[in-house]
């Protein structure tokens, strides 16, 4: 395909967010037509580059992000509608579920990106995230070659955004016994709430950015995972690819580890703990001595050994497989949630449909619940033959030998039998919509109904509903 007109966009896909183009409506700009899908960690981080250059190359540069689902949820127009806004995706969506133009642009792998130069010619494919460097290269090459129109640029008009509510995209969930901390994602702040719902505090600005501060003037960018130990709550601040935390006693933001852009961490201590990279936190589990972090965007397990102020990789190669072992002979496929009982970390392995567990003292992993990376559906009963689709969310039952699950696409609750037992099925009386965090106490299940922007207690015997007033 290199060195060839770029394919014509088909006239029978859905514009997610705006009007539809055409390939030769953008001759005179350099285009990045990038391939992704909706829940994938990498193709979040190939989106950040991708906005950032549509701002630096503003008038030179158009950007089309072609959705092509991995799961069957993701071929939804309304899932993938409040995916884009959940992740305030900032450029043109076309939503491509049957690989037309996948197949058009002959692509093998998410994310992809074609670079397009002037002339509609495609001259180049880009494959895999924290490619933005490489792409920031090529543009300026085919700028500088010229054909470019010399107009200024203008942001593309985006439609479809979200009606204001109290909540945006709720994404994370810390119970006490008196205080229930909640990740307001979509407006990039925590709130401490009562169990019956009021708001006793906010903690950040509400500005996406990246500030540490008191609680008014710090700043978080779409964060997720909350987890408490000693009157500290820890932050997976996922947009800032950073380990954020709270003091409670004086509401104080302080920044632990990561430096606002995605990048790999090492072993060891450092100077500047701002200096360290982290890749997509989505999870935090705090303990006395240290803090575990599953990093989506790695396919790792880490650890910040709080009394050495140090990091350590726990688990994980790296590679994107569902792989049981010892330490860093495992592998992970996106870890998106953390569950800490005693020495046993319970995970939930996204892109995997999985539920794992982690020996904390030893590394070693178990796949508890999952076949593989393209093995999911909606099915319980025996373990050989249950299925998930792309959990988000689990917590340990106190009361019982079981795990709860949010079955995200599913847009369901189960409970994993352990021991061996059986994935079974919590129908409720409420219509769930992707719920994405979970907590468990007082005979409660604590629910994140997040693309519904609210958050749910449910008894965990009847399965009654009764829905929190935050911030109305």
């Amino acid at each position: 395909m290199r060195n060839e007109p770029a394919p014509e966009f088909s006239s029978k896909l859905e514009w997610v967010n705006s009007a539809p183009v055409r390939m030769r409506d953008l001759h005179g700009y350099v285009t990045l037509v990038a391939f992704f899908s909706a829940g994938s960690a990498y193709c979040q981080n190939v989106l950040e580059d991708l906005r950032r250059l549509q701002v630096k190359f503003a008038g030179a540069v158009q950007v089309i992000a072609v959705h092509t689902p991995k799961f069957q949820a993701e071929r939804e127009m309304a899932l993938l509608r409040k995916a884009c806004n959940r992740l305030q995706i900032g450029v043109r969506v076309v939503h491509d579920p049957d690989f037309v133009t996948w197949q058009h642009y002959g692509i093998a792998a998410w994310p992809t990106v074609a670079v397009v130069d002037a002339s509609g010619v495609l001259r180049e494919y880009i494959v895999g995230d924290r490619q933005g460097d490489a792409l920031d290269a090529l543009i300026n090459q085919l700028i500088a070659e010229g054909g470019i129109r010399t107009f200024a640029g203008q942001a593309p008009q985006l439609g479809n955004a979200e009606p204001p509510t109290a909540l945006a995209f709720p994404s994370g969930l810390c119970l006490t016994e008196r205080v229930l901390y909640v990740a307001d994602t979509g407006h990039n702040t925590i709130l401490e709430c009562t169990l019956e719902g009021r708001v006793l505090r906010k903690f950040g600005s509400g500005t996406a950015d990246f500030m540490d501060g008191n609680s008014a003037a710090a700043s978080f960018r779409l964060p997720r995972g909350l987890s408490m130990s000693r009157e500290i709550l820890f932050v997976a601040d996922t947009g800032n690819h950073a380990l954020r935390r709270i003091r409670l006693a004086d509401g104080d933001v302080l920044t632990v580890a990561g430096r606002g852009t995605a990048g790999q961490p090492v072993d060891g201590a450092s100077a500047n703990m701002r200096s360290v990279a982290l890749n997509q936190p989505w999870s935090v589990a705090a303990a006395e001595d240290r803090v575990f972090i599953a990093l989506a965007g790695s396919n790792q397990i880490w650890a910040l050994d709080r009394m050495k102020n140090t990091f350590m990789h726990v688990a994980g190669s790296g590679a994107l497989a569902l792989v049981d072992g010892d330490g860093r002979d495992s592998a992970f496929a996106q870890p998106a949630a953390l569950a800490l009982v005693h020495s046993l970390l319970y995970v939930a392995d996204a892109a995997g449909s999985a539920v794992r567990s982690l020996q904390t003292s030893t590394g070693k992993v178990q796949t508890l619940l999952g076949q593989g990376l393209f093995e999911f559906g909606d099915s319980s009963g025996q373990r050989s033959d249950a299925r998930l689709q792309f959990p988000l969310a689990l917590a340990k039952d106190p009361d019982a030998s079981a795990v709860w699950i949010l079955d995200s696409y599913n847009h369901t609750i189960k409970k994993l039998r352990l021991g061996g037992g059986e994935l079974l099925r919590f129908d409720v009386d409420h219509k769930l919509q992707r719920p994405g965090a979970l907590a468990v106490g007082q005979g409660s299940l604590w629910v994140a109904n997040t693309d519904a922007h609210e958050v749910l207690r449910i008894d965990a015997i009847s399965g009654a509903v009764r829905r929190l007033p935050i911030g109305e």
